[in-house]
C-alpha cells in the first residue's frame, strides 16, 4: 500500500469518527457551575440557587437569604468551602471572585400605602374626597418589603374614624399563596383640605391684588371655612379689609376693583338712540361697575348721581324738556320735579 493510500485511509476514518465524538460529547453531563448572580424568594439559599448541575443536592440549604428586598454577596472561596461538605465538587467558577445573592420582595411604598388609607377613609363619617385628604401617620412612615407569596390587594377590613380628634385607624388584609392574610395596621389623623389663595404680603384696604402678591396653599376646611377663595377669583379684585401675609383670603375679603376712585376726574356720559354727549365731573366717591355714586359737575359746581359704566366714565340721565336744551341740560342737570299741588277742594 502506498503512502497516498494510506493518507486517504486515515482521513476518511478521522472524517467518520468526528460527529461520533460530537454526539459524545453532547450526551456527556455537564459539570456544576457557579452563577455569577442570583435572585431568590424563599428566607434561605439552596445549592441549586447558586449552582447550575448540582444534581441531587440542589434542595439544600446553605444560607440564609438575605432580607427582603436586600441584596448580599458571598465569597466563593467560603461557597465551595461548604460545597465541598455536602460532596459537590469540580465546580467551574469562571473566575469568580464573589457572587450576588438577592431576595425578591413585593414593595409598598410609602406614598402607596398613604393613597391607600386616603381611599378607605374616603367620605367616611364628614371627610371628603380621598385627593383631599392630609394623612399624618402616628410613626414614621417607609416602604414595606413583603414576601413575594402575597400577591392580593390591599383590602381594608377594619376601619375607624373620629371626627372630633381626627384620628383614624385602619387595618387591611393582602391575601398571599401560603396560608393567612398578611395584615397591616395604621394609625393617625386624616383632615380635609381645601385649596386656598393665600397673600404673598401684606396688603392694606382699597388695594387690587396682582397675581405676584397671590400664592396657593392647601388649608384644612374647618380652618378656612367654606367660603376661602381661590386663586383665579381673588387677582384683579380689591380688599375689603387689610389682610396679613400668610392669611388665606376669604369670598368677603374681595369686591370688584373700583373703575371710579373718590376724586377722580371722570367724563359724565349721556346716551340716548340718537345723541351721544358727554361732559367733565369730579367723583366725590369710589365705585365698581354698576354702582351708583356721586359726582361734582365741575361746569355747575352742583353734585348729581351716576352709575358707573367704565374706567373714569359715569352714565347720567338728563331730564330735560326739549332736545335743544340738552346740552346745556348735561352742563346743568335739571332738579327732580316737585310734587304736584294737592287739588283744592
Amino acid at each position: 500500500m502506498t503512502l497516498r493510500s494510506t493518507f486517504a485511509i486515515a482521513i476518511v476514518f478521522a472524517a467518520a469518527a468526528t460527529p461520533a465524538l460530537a454526539q459524545s460529547r453532547q450526551d456527556t453531563p455537564m459539570g456544576p457551575v457557579l452563577r455569577a448572580s442570583v435572585t431568590v424568594s424563599s428566607d434561605v439559599v439552596r445549592i441549586g440557587d447558586l449552582v447550575d448541575n448540582a444534581g441531587s443536592a440542589s434542595q439544600i440549604a446553605i444560607y440564609r437569604a438575605p432580607d427582603l428586598g436586600t441584596t448580599g454577596s458571598l465569597r466563593v472561596a467560603q461557597v465551595l468551602d461548604t460545597l465541598r461538605v455536602h460532596q459537590v465538587i469540580g465546580v467551574d467558577t469562571h473566575g469568580l471572585s464573589e457572587v450576588s445573592v438577592t431576595r425578591s420582595s413585593r414593595a409598598l411604598s410609602s406614598k402607596d400605602i398613604e393613597t391607600q388609607v386616603a381611599k378607605a377613609l374616603e367620605r367616611r363619617n364628614g371627610l371628603g374626597d380621598a385627593a383631599n385628604l392630609s394623612i399624618t401617620f402616628e410613626r414614621d412612615l417607609r416602604d414595606i418589603q413583603l414576601d413575594v407569596s402575597n400577591t392580593g390587594d390591599m383590602r381594608p377590613t377594619v376601619i375607624r374614624y373620629d371626627s372630633r380628634s381626627s384620628r383614624f385607624d385602619v387595618l387591611f388584609e393582602i391575601q398571599n399563596d401560603t396560608g393567612a392574610p398578611t395584615r397591616l395596621r395604621f394609625t393617625g389623623t386624616a383632615v380635609e383640605t381645601v385649596e386656598a389663595a393665600v397673600l404673598a404680603r401684606n396688603a392694606e384696604r382699597g388695594e387690587v391684588l396682582r397675581a405676584s402678591d397671590v400664592t396657593i396653599e392647601r388649608r384644612p376646611k374647618a380652618e378656612v371655612g367654606p367660603d376661602v377663595a381661590t386663586r383665579t377669583r381673588s387677582v384683579g379684585m380689591q380688599l375689603r379689609r387689610s389682610v396679613r401675609a400668610g392669611q388665606a383670603l376669604k369670598a368677603g375679603d374681595l369686591a370688584k376693583a373700583d373703575l371710579v376712585t373718590r376724586d377722580q376726574s371722570v367724563t359724565l356720559v349721556y346716551d340716548t338712540p340718537g345723541l351721544y354727549l358727554t361732559g367733565r365731573g369730579k367723583a366725590l366717591e369710589g365705585g365698581t361697575d354698576g354702582d351708583t355714586v356721586s359726582i361734582l359737575n365741575l361746569q355747575s359746581k352742583r353734585t348729581i348721581q351716576g352709575v358707573v359704566i367704565g374706567p373714569g366714565q359715569v352714565s347720567v340721565a338728563i331730564a330735560v324738556p326739549r332736545s335743544s336744551t340738552v346740552t346745556a341740560a348735561l352742563a346743568d342737570p335739571a332738579p327732580p320735579a316737585s310734587n304736584p299741588p294737592e287739588k283744592a277742594e
